[in-house]
């Protein structure tokens, strides 16, 4: 079958920044940057739609590129040869839910997840695709990724701006330059850049980690108590003399700004070095292992909504492969598909399975929804082109958005299920077709977001949270 979406058969860089993310101030600057943005996002709640007040949240595994459905969840061993890959299927816990030989992991704890076959889109370029996928919506452009509305996050912290006020409430990890919010397009559009997430770059298991914004060095620490009683004593004297209140509205957020700073409950929740070394070892001591760590330490600290990007498994000590390619963008010209799969399976394997099973050993699995997924599947036939790094023939899969597959855990949902099907073939949903909408209404539901309301764009005219889409009833709670 050929697809009618373009592929792209030159070398595709996969998600590239658009333009520079505004970041917040530093702490040498007084925390300018993280009262001025307290203060936007106060201002910018006004008029927002009533919020959740339920204890949930939300973890984003965020997959870009777009993984190879056919090698991973959606494995079609009956397929010709050129179309179903090396690899085997290997049956896991729960039967009928198979997943490629290279996940053994995933074989002992698919009774606590989801596999869903059958979410599909149509727009095939990694731009038209994050945005897409990433907004609910149709995107003005099927390229670029600066988005015309406003991420999911952005949403949900819009949302939910005043849950765990002592630290980030939205929050992403990512590569320490591929932090800029155009990057996954996880920018906020009409929304506001304050309801963009909450950055943390670089690798969180890393010997003297720490994260921008929320460390404070020894001297400063020891001036922080000064610092805060010399704002006092300012405030008293601007009270009197300010009729409009502004002064003492700024004095708030800077007093907010100082707190996030010295809360035990900010800092304990991105330190590492408190949880077991052997639970640590279980996650994986690689970027990927730790981050997903530090999703499950942030959530249990109350932010609502956690994203953390699994891209470049070539780091932590882990070689680069000459065959291999920096995210999930498998084309033939970018890296020998199996070969890569070799090398990335088994570390997506042990983060994200340790993720799933420690969820539910800390009895948040009714707290927490995870969702794990890239933009796209990859084409059911396999393709072979020279490889750019390589110099010899080797085998891909370019882009396919009519068919991808994707985890999902927690939530309160039933779990140990497959959720849709594809062809025989792999190459378009065959039952319960779903869109990312679907999935979002569902994500929705779980943080107690009515994703009928709106918000008003940028020349005043309401646009609903989601302008479609229905919760996938699989994945509701069970009662």
């Amino acid at each position: 079958m050929q697809s009618k979406f373009r592929t792209t058969a030159s070398l595709c860089p996969g998600p590239v920044s658009r333009r520079s993310f505004l970041e917040a101030g530093s702490l040498g600057l007084g925390m300018l940057g993280l009262s001025d943005l307290l203060r936007i996002r106060a201002a910018a709640a006004e008029g927002q739609p009533p919020r959740s007040s339920s204890d949930t949240s939300i973890i984003f595994i965020w997959l870009p590129g777009g993984p190879p459905h056919m090698e991973m969840y959606d494995m079609k061993p009956e397929a010709p040869a050129e179309y179903r890959g090396v690899f085997r299927p290997v049956p896991t816990n729960v039967r009928g839910l198979d997943v490629c030989e290279l996940l053994p992991m995933h074989t002992q704890c698919a009774d606590r997840y989801n596999i869903i076959r059958s979410i599909a889109h149509e727009f095939a370029d990694h731009g038209g695709g994050h945005k897409r996928f990433l907004t609910g919506r149709m995107p003005a452009t099927p390229t670029g990724f600066v988005n015309d509305a406003p991420a999911v996050g952005s949403i949900v912290a819009k949302c939910r701006h005043s849950v765990a006020a002592d630290l980030p409430n939205y929050v992403s990890g990512t590569e320490p330059g591929r932090a800029a919010v155009d990057v996954y397009s996880f920018g906020a559009a009409y929304l506001g850049p304050s309801y963009t997430p909450f950055n943390i770059p670089g690798d969180p298991g890393e010997p003297g980690f720490s994260v921008k914004n929320l460390s404070v060095d020894q001297n400063f620490s020891e001036r922080l108590d000064d610092r805060v009683a010399l704002l006092k004593g300012f405030d008293r004297m601007r009270r009197s003399i300010d009729e409009s209140g502004l002064m003492s509205a700024m004095d708030q957020f800077n007093y907010q700004a100082v707190s996030m700073l010295t809360s035990d409950r900010a800092r304990e929740a991105f330190d590492l070095s408190r949880e077991p070394d052997e639970l640590r070892q279980r996650y994986g001591r690689h970027c990927w292992g730790q981050r997903a760590l530090l999703a499950r330490r942030l959530v249990e600290a109350g932010c609502s909504f956690v994203t953390m990007v699994m891209e470049n498994p070539y780091q932590s000590g882990v070689e680069w492969l000459k065959a291999g390619t920096y995210n999930w963008d498998s084309h033939a010209v970018n890296c020998h598909l199996f070969e890569d799969a070799r090398v990335r399976f088994p570390i997506y394997d042990q983060a994200v399975t340790a993720l799933v099973e420690d969820l539910y050993q800390r009895g948040l699995d009714k707290k927490v929804m995870l969702v794990v997924t890239g933009e796209f599947g990859r084409t059911p036939r396999i393709n072979s082109q020279t490889g750019t790094q390589t110099g010899v023939a080797q085998p891909g899969r370019d882009h396919w958005p009519q068919a991808m597959s994707m985890l999902v855990a927690g939530g309160g949902m039933r779990t140990g299920q497959v959720i849709g099907s594809t062809n025989s073939k792999g190459e378009e949903p065959r039952e319960r077709p779903l869109t990312p909408n679907d999935l979002w209404a569902t994500v929705y539901r779980h943080l107690g977001i009515d994703w009928t309301e709106s918000f008003p764009d940028h020349s005043g005219r309401p646009m609903p949270i989601l302008p479609f889409g229905e919760p996938i009833a699989e994945l509701l709670p069970v009662a």
